[in-house]
């Protein structure tokens, strides 16, 4: 099993600034991709920001300039670093990666969200 452990959500005024981390632990033998995704309440769940095992990087249009993310290898752990926080960004923050199960091909964990709120 694979356990997927978010922190660094909270409450920021228009301007500010959150960095969310999110550690991986368990059966993790081969990390293909990590990222951020975002939820805000009536809407999907769409892509904020991946990084895959070869280092690319892919944005959503509205954070491009604003929002980096980032791996650190020897921790299992993939952050999100937050400038210039905008209302609209405002929303639960949901951790992913994509791991490489030989045989059986690959497969998504979760994790549990954690809640971004930005100030007018």
């Amino acid at each position: 099993q694979v356990q997927l452990m978010e922190s660094g959500g909270g409450l920021v005024q228009t301007g500010g600034s959150l960095r969310l981390s999110c550690a991986a632990s368990g059966s993790v033998f081969n990390i293909l991709a990590m990222g951020w995704y975002r939820q805000a309440p009536g809407k999907q769940r769409d892509m904020v920001a991946t990084i895959t095992l070869t280092g690319t990087t892919n944005y959503e249009d509205s954070v491009k300039g604003r929002f980096t993310i980032s791996r650190d290898d020897a921790k299992n752990t993939v952050y999100l670093q937050m400038n210039s926080l905008k209302p609209e960004d405002t929303a639960v923050y949901y951790c992913k990666t994509r791991l490489r199960r030989g045989f059986l091909g690959e497969y998504d964990y979760w994790g549990q969200g954690t809640q971004v709120t930005v100030s007018s």
